[in-house]
């Protein structure tokens, strides 16, 4: 009883943040609502997932005084919600599940809920991040794009099934089946045409392996159950590539929006680096168009080219001020060290576990700088070396998002110091530590070589 009365009194003496809140614990069927105690006779309601039934929730809110409202990030549940919420004019917080678990064993939709307002009230919930409506419009469409790449690449891979099932080794010989001089044969062999001579002579130009070769490769074994197999796959090929069209067009005009003024060919700088064209890249000019935009060019980052770094805008939006430093950043990303302390002993300070698609994307980018000669790839090959590949790819994931982060928060012109910076720097802290240690123990260090000045000990 104690206990119980001490932990009443802990509460009643926290400061109330947000003295009119509400909560939501989101359903698929039913949304559990929660107000202030003091704010309506009946302080928790269920209401249906309908949009009237949306609206009845907004208009008792309304009316019990309600300026502020949490709610988890359950599924895709809480979306209808949050639009209609924000649409009114009241303060949606969207909090992570983990921030506000309930006690095991009093778990009801009522006691979340409950749990949620009171949790709320207090200022003890962090609201997660949620770009503007433009750059969520933006992240909307490129992930549409990114599940239809995948589910064309499906397809990809039906076409070189029939191809094999008919002995057609069309994907030893080209590189890429759907590139130029694999569509020209494929849509040549539906349209009827059989001789590999004829077939072969639709190589293009800049196709690696010669006619002769593509030739016996092209000699097979034509069955009408495995051609319609082969002309069904592409279709569907050719409609999903459609599609991406269609979503390339709503992110140009999105990216156009965004633009504070048109952008200019002339003021756009020259690139740093060759930089080719990446598969499956948006046809527009993209770098000129991030340029438009942030009046900043990412692509002088390495690591960072025209495609990734309009990813890393639709996921993180173009004004970072949510973060107050690139460690703030880094930390939201689940990139830089966790703190798990207790008793002042550090028991763990591993990275936390993320779905985030930006951190994703800066891995991707990290593994692929390894290979390159600049300072991220010695820093990244250095470390390898000594801690492993899957903690090398995080360091430098990190180092890239700092640079992101300075580059779009800042207006830093990154330039890169070349391949020896860390080394040469790794080098120099090393020997300025052997110096300390030895002048410590009452000894000089002195190059091989070099005469030790008198008096010195040795």
């Amino acid at each position: 009883m104690r206990r119980k009365r001490e932990a009443g009194k802990d509460r009643q003496s926290l400061p109330v943040v947000h003295p009119h809140a509400a909560a939501i614990d989101v359903g698929a069927t039913m949304h559990m609502a929660a107000v202030g105690p003091d704010c309506a006779d009946e302080p928790v309601r269920s209401f249906g997932t309908f949009t009237a039934d949306l609206h009845r929730l907004a208009d008792w809110f309304e009316v019990c005084g309600v300026t502020s409202v949490v709610m988890e990030s359950t599924g895709v549940y809480w979306i209808p919600v949050f639009e209609i919420l924000q649409d009114r004019g009241l303060e949606v917080f969207l909090v992570n599940a983990r921030d506000a678990k309930q006690v095991p064993g009093r778990k009801t939709d009522v006691k979340d809920a409950q749990w949620l307002q009171r949790l709320h009230a207090y200022g003890l919930l962090r609201a997660s991040f949620q770009p503007k409506a433009e750059i969520a419009e933006l992240r909307a469409y490129l992930r549409q794009r990114e599940r239809l790449l995948e589910y064309a690449a499906s397809h990809i891979q039906h076409m070189q099934k029939a191809l094999t099932e008919m002995n057609l080794q069309l994907h030893h010989v080209v590189s890429d089946i759907t590139g130029a001089t694999g569509m020209r044969i494929i849509r040549a062999i539906l349209a009827g045409e059989r001789d590999p001579a004829v077939l072969a002579n639709l190589r293009d130009v800049r196709c690696h392996s010669s006619s002769e070769t593509i030739e016996k490769g092209l000699t097979g074994h034509y069955r009408a159950e495995h051609l319609f197999a082969l002309e069904q796959a592409l279709a569907l090929y050719d409609t999903y590539q459609h599609k991406v069209a269609a979503c390339d067009q709503r992110i140009e005009a999105v990216l156009k929006s965004l633009s504070p003024h048109k952008p200019d060919s002339a003021s756009l700088p020259p690139p740093r680096r060759r930089m080719s064209r990446q598969p499956n890249e948006p046809s527009f000019d993209l770098r000129g168009a991030l340029y438009a935009i942030l009046g900043q060019d990412l692509t002088r980052i390495h690591g960072l080219g025209p495609s990734l770094a309009l990813k890393l805008i639709a996921e993180c939006g173009t004004d970072l001020t949510a973060w107050p430093s690139s460690k703030h950043f880094t930390s939201w990303l689940c990139l830089a060290p966790g703190n798990k302390i207790s008793g002042g002993k550090v028991l763990s300070s591993r990275t936390r576990r993320s779905g985030s698609r930006a951190a994703a994307l800066l891995r991707l980018a990290a593994v692929t700088i390894g290979k390159t000669e600049t300072a991220l790839g010695a820093f990244y090959r250095r470390l390898s070396t000594r801690i492993g590949k899957a903690k090398a790819v995080t360091a430098t994931a990190r180092k890239i998002a700092a640079l992101f982060y300075n580059a779009l928060r800042h207006g830093m012109d990154y330039v890169d110091p070349g391949a020896s910076y860390y080394e040469e720097r790794y080098r120099k802290r090393v020997i300025d530590n052997l110096h300390r240690r030895a002048k410590a123990f009452g000894f000089v260090l002195q190059e091989v070589g070099v005469v030790a000045p008198a008096g010195a000990v040795s």
